[in-house]
């Protein structure tokens, strides 16, 4: 499917997905030759997989080296179109859990997201913004899990109720909590069609 396309078609769910998926629009159109490349140092298209427990009552996630905290899984998409596919190989790479399943195949959230200034791999990367299509990925407890250690130093399952300030900052905590009620919000309404 056609990048763009899947992003036109994403249905904003309030004013800060409304805005972002308009702000992201007009930049593709600006760039259109390198928005899914990280060469274009100002913004670029990154893809993240927000993973929950087949009862979506737990979310796994890992402690980011770069970050210093927990943090979800994803990576910049560098020139592939197949968003799905990247958040799950990045999922793969980042928990060590071979299988996934993707709640929908349609984009769940967009984001732009502040990247701050750090060094990887003995280069300064500059701040730069990660425009974020996200999906939500469901994996079973029962995966052996696996730390990366270039990327994270530890992977674990949490419950729905450490999504708060006391465990995140606030606008993390909005980010999670926003892609917890939107896996509810699926599921529950696949059950509906399914009844």
């Amino acid at each position: 499917m056609d990048y763009i396309k899947q992003i036109v078609d994403f249905t904003p769910a309030n004013q800060q997905e409304i805005q972002d998926k308009k702000v992201i629009l007009d930049y593709i159109e600006q760039f259109p030759n390198n928005i899914l490349l990280r060469e274009n140092e100002f913004a670029h298209i990154t893809s993240s997989g927000f993973i929950m427990n087949k009862s979506l009552d737990k979310v796994l996630m890992i402690h980011h080296n770069i970050r210093n905290t927990w943090a979800w899984t994803g990576g910049h998409v560098d020139g592939d179109s197949d968003f799905l596919y990247v958040a799950i190989k990045e999922a793969k790479e980042e928990t060590g859990i071979n299988t996934f399943t993707a709640l929908t195949e349609n984009i769940v959230s967009i984001d732009i997201l502040p990247v701050f200034g750090h060094m990887r791999r003995n280069k300064y990367v500059s701040a730069h913004l990660h425009l974020s299509v996200a999906y939500i990925l469901i994996a079973s407890e029962e995966e052996t899990l696996i730390v990366k250690e270039d990327e994270n130093s530890d992977v674990s399952w949490f419950a729905l109720d450490r999504f708060t300030e006391d465990y995140f900052d606030s606008k993390d905590v909005y980010l999670y909590k926003k892609l917890i009620n939107r896996a509810l919000f699926i599921r529950e309404n696949i059950n509906k069609f399914l009844v």
